[in-house]
């Protein structure tokens, strides 16, 4: 009996949805005729799924009745069943409908350390557009950073210039300015200096893969210098505060330092050919596609993250400019 109820259970599973509503159709209808009239099809086609659909479930599913057919026990159960299907497929079709527009689904957004200084207010305009969408934030270095894009870890990137050794799909979403900060009172403030000038500072820098560390770099080749280096430091807060504590300068995201050159916590050095302005970029690999709410968060990065960058640095500060640099 139990290898035959066994038996019987796997039959059951293999039925189609097309037998599932031929069944509904006759118990709701009560003849043959008018269930296949409702599902568009033969009569006889019909009849034909019925009988399919009791041989799998092994017992009767309708009964004849002067009013025309009722299910039996095991018919309403198996109603049930399809209505059960019936409402699951319609919740996964809206579902569908809202994967399809972006307002629902999951995206995993990357983002170089020196962009947690907008990001989360960032991601907040994003959520009061699309609140169904999950957003997963993963913050790294540069080197981090180039390593999840290669690994399909994060789906779209916020960063600065993007790796040549990837295949990458880049859009410019914002300008990015770097300054070389220093304590208020120190020896250049206040005064036009050259790149040359800065050849006797102690410069505290970021660890080596981060991109501050690389164009800090690239400053000094440019100017022919190589000043002393201080320490070297793995986040831009501890930066600040060593920069506050008398301990060097160094180059930094002005987008970092907006709240500190607000206050008059830290200066800005005039220095020549700063702030050296650099782009933020949405990065994302080439190959593939982006679901839908991953392409709702590309489009929103490309038309809204200049809303979100700090700015009253840029009002205040930026003038003459590298482009490209």
């Amino acid at each position: 009996m139990n290898h035959l109820l066994s038996a019987t259970i796997v039959e059951v599973r293999d039925a189609s949805l097309k037998q599932l509503r031929s069944l509904v159709a006759v118990a709701r209808y009560g003849t043959i005729a008018a269930a296949a009239q409702q599902l568009h099809v033969t009569a006889p086609a019909v009849g034909q799924q019925l009988k399919l659909l009791e041989r799998a479930a092994g017992m009767p599913l309708l009964e004849r009745t002067p009013d025309g057919f009722r299910p039996t026990d095991a018919g309403r159960e198996l109603i049930a069943t399809a209505d059960r299907i019936d409402a699951e497929l319609e919740s996964c079709r809206m579902t569908l409908d809202l994967l399809q527009s972006g307002k629902l689904g999951s995206v995993t957004l990357g983002a170089v350390s020196t962009a947690k200084y907008f990001a989360p207010r960032l991601l907040a305009a994003f959520w009061d557009s699309h609140p169904d969408v999950e957003v997963k934030l993963v913050i790294g270095n540069r080197s981090e950073i180039v390593e999840a894009i290669a690994t399909h870890a994060v789906d779209i990137t916020v960063m600065g210039r993007p790796p040549d050794e990837l295949a990458l799909e880049t859009e410019v979403i914002g300008e990015h300015p770097h300054v070389v900060i220093a304590v208020p009172g120190h020896r250049m403030a206040g005064r036009r200096v050259t790149r040359a000038a800065l050849a006797d500072e102690t410069f505290l820098v970021r660890e080596p893969g981060s991109g501050t560390r690389q164009l800090t770099e690239r400053l000094f080749v440019g100017a022919g210098i190589q000043p002393p280096l201080g320490m070297e430091i793995g986040s831009n807060e501890t930066i600040k505060q060593a920069v506050i504590a008398g301990l060097g300068v160094a180059v930094i995201s002005a987008h970092t330092v907006a709240a500190e050159l607000a206050d008059g916590r830290l200066i800005a050095l005039d220095v020549d050919g700063f702030p050296m302005l650099r782009r933020w970029y949405a990065v994302r690999r080439a190959a593939g596609h982006l679901l839908p709410a991953g392409a709702a968060l590309w489009a929103f990065l490309a038309e809204h993250t200049r809303d979100h960058l700090p700015g009253a640095f840029l009002a205040e500060h930026t003038r003459d400019h590298l482009p490209g640099a």
